[in-house]
């Protein structure tokens, strides 16, 4: 193949890459916009603009660590465009005809681009920029069997209706931050096989949650009691538990509360189900986040949003503050209905369809804690040993709790590591 075919060749592509109707955002990041410069440089034939642009989308796919290939079928299955939105809440055969045509049609585009091998792009860089040898190729060699999502819009339409698009494709956890959703890519690993002494607060939490992800009404929750009791622990379990399936945590912090309602209308249309996680929860009087979260959790005129529940946790049960001076005595200029007012804060948390209690741990249920962990973490100490330095760790630090107990087989696995090199670390 010579220059003026290679010429050819990229224009044709161009042409059809400018052809894209839908699928348009597949090619608008760094690695698709240096890749669409790299081909306009070599339709130029221009050696060191060739060159430059060559680097730029190299370094662009190495910082991906994905081949040409794997990168165009991530953005692909991840585009929020209006096809993808769309097949994941309406079957293919209800979509419009124009908009199922417009995406066989990019699909096809896409195809041909995706034949494009490390391989190829680097000869015709050779060749355009006169070199004597081919650049390095990133990820060259064979190309991949052509995966399923060109030729069966049903295999792509099934994909999005399990597993979302856009910002739900690729992550499962999010924080609302400035005013959107910002993606949480590492997690807490925490498992529900690790919380010990909560297994009715546990159940009944799951209950729940399979009735959200089943599409059926769930309630919203307030968890509270004792601090370091595993309320946090076990509401972020549940995101590990349920992996395969379309639910979403989203953590909103006290100070975001007033956007609780813009956050539930943004999530109304979409087919995840998600879980508003507000940790640490409570309210000074005339609090507006008080306002905010009430009509999420009553409504107002609008529908509540049945894709979506809060779960809170709180270390009291009463959320909003109250003092004696609340209590009614009678005075000039007092409000004549007080009790009304100081029922309406006592019965704030009753607004939660169901509340969960979580009681000081007892020095029965934190060493069985010690205990479970201890397994899990693989310590190899006699019990009598380990209940001894669990109990004295107790006595030392912040008391019996879960939270306690996991700082301390925490610092045992770590300080037997470092004393004893031959034990395993357990990650």
């Amino acid at each position: 193949m010579d220059a003026s075919e290679i010429t050819m060749a990229i224009q044709d592509r161009l042409c059809q890459a400018a052809t894209l109707l839908v699928y348009q955002g597949v090619l608008g990041d760094r690695i698709g916009k240096s890749f669409l410069e790299l081909l306009e440089s070599l339709s130029t034939q221009d050696r060191l603009t060739c060159l430059y642009a060559y680097g730029r989308w190299f370094q662009a796919l190495a910082a991906r660590g994905q081949s040409w290939q794997e990168y165009l079928v991530a953005q692909i299955l991840a585009d929020a465009n209006p096809f993808s939105q769309q097949a994941q809440q309406v079957p293919l055969t209800d979509l419009p005809a124009p908009l199922v045509a417009a995406a066989q049609q990019d699909l096809m585009v896409l195809h041909s681009l995706y034949q494009f091998s490390g391989e190829q792009i680097a000869k015709w860089v050779q060749i355009a920029a006169q070199l004597s040898a081919p650049p390095v190729a990133w990820n060259s060699g064979k190309i991949a069997d052509t995966p399923p999502i060109f030729t069966s819009l049903a295999t792509l339409a099934a994909h999005y209706r399990q597993h979302g698009v856009g910002i739900f494709a690729g992550d499962r956890a999010f924080r609302w931050q400035s005013g959107k959703l910002v993606g949480i890519h590492h997690p807490d690993p925490i498992q529900l096989s690790e919380l010990v002494g909560c297994e009715s607060q546990k159940a009944v939490l799951l209950q729940n949650t399979d009735f959200l992800l089943a599409g059926y009404p769930a309630l919203h929750v307030l968890l509270y009691g004792s601090r370091g009791a595993g309320k946090s622990s076990l509401v972020k379990a549940l995101l590990n538990h349920y992996r395969e399936s379309q639910l979403r945590l989203i953590e909103v912090a006290k100070s975001d509360l007033a956007d609780l309602p813009a956050i539930a209308d943004q999530l109304r249309p979409v087919p995840q189900k998600f879980i508003l996680f507000v940790d640490d929860l409570s309210f000074e009087e005339d609090d507006e986040a008080f306002k905010a979260l009430k009509v999420v959790l009553e409504g107002n005129i609008t529908a509540r949003p049945q894709n979506l529940v809060v779960y809170a946790t709180s270390n009291r049960r009463h959320l909003i503050r109250e003092f004696f001076g609340d209590r009614p005595r009678p005075r000039d200029a007092d409000e004549i209905q007080v009790w009304d007012t100081v029922q309406e804060k006592l019965s704030f948390s009753d607004r939660f369809g169901l509340s969960l209690t979580f009681e000081p741990a007892d020095q029965t249920t934190y060493l069985e804690i010690i205990h479970h962990l201890a397994a899990q973490a693989k310590i190899n100490l006699t019990p009598e040993d380990l209940e001894y330095r669990a109990l004295q760790w107790a006595t030392r630090h912040n008391g019996r709790s879960g939270r306690t107990a996991r700082q301390f087989i925490d610092f045992l696995r770590s300080e037997l590591a470092i004393s004893e090199p031959s034990i395993s670390r357990v990650c």
